[in-house]
């Protein structure tokens, strides 16, 4: 049964959400000649992401499919003026002329708009909202691919499915899995070599400001204890969270940056290959940092990648996590993506 998306979205209870759209009838429209379409979405996430208040924290888009994970920032939110909502939501939706084209808002259009209260408080809410953002998302590339293909009707299905991410190993899971997941299409032997995909974006991103090399090399202690080798400005969202104080902008981990996570991806990407090797003592120091080991972290994401479609609307490695959404909900079976926990 369909479960309506505001008993699924709900920022009291996380900000981390994973939501995947498929082509219509999974039809390769985004492959067999047209993976130029791939990076639009990408260049497309890249602006979603400055105009809403609502972060990417990874994507991999494929042929008839993509995977995003999204967190909402309702934190940044408060911080913007009426006139910054406005002129946010003019990018998306432009002033129109007289001849219907689009046109720069003026000072007499940004005025009418900052007079209506009930429209800002309408449009402040939407730039925080899951629906709008996906939507302001796929409905742009539907039309230019259409218009390319010289056809008409859908280009995706109408519903994107979201997974409710509720603690922190069941982010770090997703992450990898989204990540990986061109991988484990076959489309790709490693991380670093995966088209459109975030992870390829945060070392292209390394490469360009000239520390990929020192990303490389293994460090001792924890990540508390390193330089940072992001860039807190980059429009992915940080993997280590490296702030200090309300005003610095959060990543995802206390535990886990963007070293880490790659040496994570590099042994996970070889699951599951004859002759796997036995698990790097810095990965399994990485695993218990995230309060994971071996068996459990590569059951879950073989889990994930087995699943020809994911089943569930939430996604949890800790029971606790659960029986609180469920008292909140008043529900007494909640299906979790990851499986039954001990």
């Amino acid at each position: 049964m369909t479960v309506p998306r505001k008993q699924i979205v709900d920022s009291a209870v996380t900000p981390y959400y994973h939501c995947i759209s498929r082509c219509v009838r999974r039809l390769y429209l985004c492959g067999d000649g047209s993976e130029h379409r791939k990076l639009w979405i990408e260049q497309r996430l890249q602006q979603l992401a400055e105009i809403f208040a609502i972060e990417v924290c990874s994507y991999g888009i494929l042929d008839n499919h993509f995977h995003v994970v999204l967190k909402l920032n309702e934190r940044e939110l408060a911080t913007w003026s009426d006139e910054q909502v406005a002129l946010k939501w003019a990018q998306l939706f432009p002033p129109r002329s007289k001849d219907r084209k689009p046109t720069a808002p003026t000072s007499a259009w940004l005025q009418d708009r900052l007079n209506d209260k009930q429209w800002l408080t309408r449009i402040r809410g939407r730039l925080n909202n899951l629906g709008w953002f996906m939507k302001c998302l796929k409905e742009p590339i539907a039309r230019r691919a259409n218009k390319e293909d010289n056809a008409r009707g859908a280009f995706w299905e109408a519903r994107f499915k979201s997974i409710a991410i509720l603690d922190e190993e069941a982010l770090l899971t997703t992450l990898a899995y989204v990540d990986l997941n061109v991988m484990a299409a076959g489309k790709a032997k490693t991380p670093e070599s995966s088209r459109h995909t975030s992870i390829r974006k945060r070392i292209e991103d390394a490469r360009r400001r000239g520390v990929l090399d020192r990303l490389k090399k293994a460090e001792i202690g924890p990540p508390a204890e390193r330089q940072s080798l992001e860039d807190e400005d980059f429009w992915l969202i940080p993997l280590r969270d490296n702030h200090r104080s309300d005003a610095g902008r959060r990543g995802i981990s206390t535990v886990l940056d963007l070293r880490s996570y790659l040496q994570l991806l590099d042994w996970s990407g070889r699951l599951g290959r004859p002759g796997k090797a036995k698990i790097p003592r810095d990965v399994k120091g990485i695993l218990e940092r995230i309060g994971s080991q071996q068996e459990v972290w590569e059951a879950r994401l073989t889990k994930l990648q087995n699943q020809d479609q994911i089943a569930g609307v939430m996604i949890a490695t800790s029971p606790s996590s659960l029986q609180q959404i469920k008292a909140q909900r008043g529900i007494s079976k909640l299906t979790n993506v990851a499986g039954p926990l001990r």
